[in-house]
Order: structure tokens, then sequence, then C-alpha cells
């Protein structure tokens, strides 16, 4: 019998998995490899090197070029995704007619192309992406980048509508499934949270001597609530934050200086990220907008120890009992106080292990998804 085949379109190479995005889409392909399903991979290649390491789970891995620069920029769909409509794309796309796995509205410039009418095409949702663009703008410092996010949050609204071509819609958390599920009620909508790297908690019972913020930091989500924490969380009688993460501006690291409880970390490797995670006290985590799951909750979870953050941040993810919530700076403030007091005990670990393991297992949510492929 031969092994179920489907193609992978992924807006970004997925390897090494460093970020929250790349980091759903390479599990999932081990997962699906593991459980043999043939995966002809594309990605979409800039600022990352093509990897060999994806040839151990893929039958095979195609690479295309961005179309950037200002050309792409002057049209009436969104910038992440005209500049993903590669023609060699679709012309290996149609050389059978296997399923199509999009991997976020980035990748979805094909998803309404009549050449692909009566496959089974499957979108695979990251963000309600409008709605994130425009947080983006609101964060952003830059007159030119607010401009551009406010001008592709409104294409990303325009654009939406065509996911009605999707055979199903697999959503990351249970308010991005309402919002679908309202928006296109036509359409099979399935919660399918998002695979990581973790089989099991690795949490090293006993107390850390600091507190961690991680992300990536060249999102301006992501900076401007390190922002917030320097500026209107942090004490100077508080025990350390590290702010650990990949290409944080120079902005904000000018604005830790002078302050000798506050310490960066820039670039990490992933084995000193999981050091710097297992080594914490309290892994805290702030957003300012709550659509998605925030993959970095999910590793503090299976590697670390209390885990203190805002409402937005557990958003529709059934995660709120394994942390400590706290809505506003004073809160939260309160809460580290409180937070340092106390020791991360064994009960607490296995409290962890049994909930997430309930929700948030790869191996079923693998056993879903092929269970919807057996649909086409």
């Amino acid at each position: 019998m031969t092994s179920p085949t489907i193609h992978i379109i992924s807006f970004d190479i997925p390897f090494p998995a460093n970020y929250g995005g790349v980091i759903d889409v390479y599990y999932k392909i081990k997962a699906l490899h593991g459980a043999g399903i043939r995966i002809h991979l594309h990605c979409f290649e800039y600022n990352r090197k093509p990897a060999s390491e994806l040839e151990k789970y893929c039958t095979s891995v195609h690479y295309y070029p961005r179309n950037t620069g200002l050309l792409a920029n002057i049209s009436l769909k969104p910038y992440i995704v005209v500049s993903r409509m590669s023609t060699a794309l679709m012309e290996n796309l149609l050389k059978d007619h296997h399923p199509i796995l999009f991997e976020g509205l980035h990748s979805c410039g094909f998803i309404g192309d009549k050449r692909l009418k009566g496959r089974f095409l499957i979108y695979r949702e990251s963000n309600i992406e409008h709605h994130y663009y425009y947080h983006l703008f609101q964060a952003e410092k830059s007159p030119g980048k607010k401009l551009f996010f406010l001008a592709e949050s409104i294409r990303l609204h325009l654009f939406q509508k065509t996911l009605r071509h999707a055979s199903v819609m697999l959503t990351v958390s249970k308010e991005d499934t309402k919002y679908l599920s309202a928006h296109f009620p036509g359409n099979r909508v399935v919660y399918l949270p998002s695979f990581h790297n973790h089989d099991e908690v690795r949490i090293i019972p006993g107390r850390g001597r600091y507190a961690l913020y991680q992300g990536k930091l060249s999102v301006p989500e992501n900076s401007t609530a390190a922002e917030f924490l320097i500026k209107q969380v942090w004490e100077n009688s508080f025990p350390e934050l590290v702010i650990a993460g990949l290409d944080p501006p120079e902005w904000l690291v000018r604005m830790a200086a002078g302050r000798p409880n506050i310490r960066f970390v820039v670039n990490p490797s992933d084995e000193e990220m999981l050091g710097l995670i297992q080594e914490a006290h309290v892994n805290i985590m702030v957003t300012f907008q709550s659509t998605g799951l925030k993959l970095k909750l999910l590793n503090a979870l299976f590697n670390g120890r209390f885990c203190l953050v805002n409402p937005q941040m557990v958003n529709g993810t059934s995660l709120d009992t394994l942390c400590n919530i706290a809505p506003d700076h004073t809160s939260l403030k309160n809460e580290l106080q409180h937070l340092f007091k106390q020791e991360f005990d064994e009960d607490m670990i296995k409290q962890r292990n049994r909930i997430l393991m309930k929700s948030y297992s790869n191996q079923n949510n693998c056993k879903l998804l092929t269970e919807i492929l057996t649909l086409c």
C-alpha cells in the first residue's frame, strides 16, 4: 500500500527551529514523517540557508526565492503573500493531486487558484494576521514601518476571504477557532495546538536566582514587551532580569544600560536558551495581543519553573491553570515578589506533566492530523 503523501508550503525554511512560527512547522514535519506520511516540502528562502536536516524527513525539499522589494509592495494582495507566489511552486504542485498544507496566511497566495480546484487544501492558521499586523503597527516606533504594518493589516483583512477555498482550517488556539468558525461558517475548522520539541517536562525542582524574558526581539511585539518590563515592572531591588533572544534592537539594549540587575543574552543557541529557561526561577511573559499560541509559553511550561504571564498570553490556550496571571505592572511586581519566596516542588512538576501531555502532545495531535488527511 502506498504511503499517504502531502505537500507542505512553509513561509520560511523551518530549520533551525529557533523561533515561534517555524517550530510548529518543523516538529509537525517530524511527527508526520514518524507516522509514515511522505512529505514534499516547499520553502521560501530569505535570511536562512537551505537545511540538509529537512531531507531526513521529506521525500523532496524545494526552495524558492521571495519576490521582495518595492514592486511586491505595489499590490492589493498583502506583501507577505504576494512575495511568496512563485511560478515554480505552482508548477511543482500541479505535478500530482496530493493534498496541500498551507502554513500560515503567508503561503496562501494560490489557495484560491482555479488550477487547484478539486484538491484537498488545508490552511494552518498561526495568527489572525490582520489583528497581528495591526498590533505591530501600534508597537512599532519607526514611522515608515508603522505605515507598512498598517497597510499590511488592511490588505490582510481583505485577503482573508480567500480562505473560503480551504477544505479544512487548523487553528492554534480556541479563541482563533471561534473567530474563523464565525467568519467561515461553511468551512470545517479544527483546533490543533502547535507542534513543539517536547515529549516530556524537564523541569528542575527548587529555586533559581533570576527571572527570564525570552523571544525573537527583532519583532516589535516582543521588544515592546521587554521595554514594558524594563521601564514599568523591574525595580532596582528585584533579582536579576535576563532578557534573551534573537536580534534585539539597539535602542532596547541601551535602555537597560546602567541597570545592574538587567542583563541581555543576545542570539543564544538552543542549548543556551534551554539552560536559561531551566535555571530561571520565574519565566515572565507578557504580550499585548492575544491571537495565536505563543510557543515560548509552551517552551517555558515544559522546561521552566514558575511562569508569570498577563491574561493575553494564555487567552484561548487552556494553560491558565499552570501560570500565575497578573493583568498590569503593579500586580506583576507583587507576583514576582511572592514567587521568589517559593520553591518549585515535585508536585508542581507532576501537575504540569499531566495537563500538558493531555492537550499538547505531539503524538495525539499528529494522530488527529493524519485522520484529517484520510478524508481527502
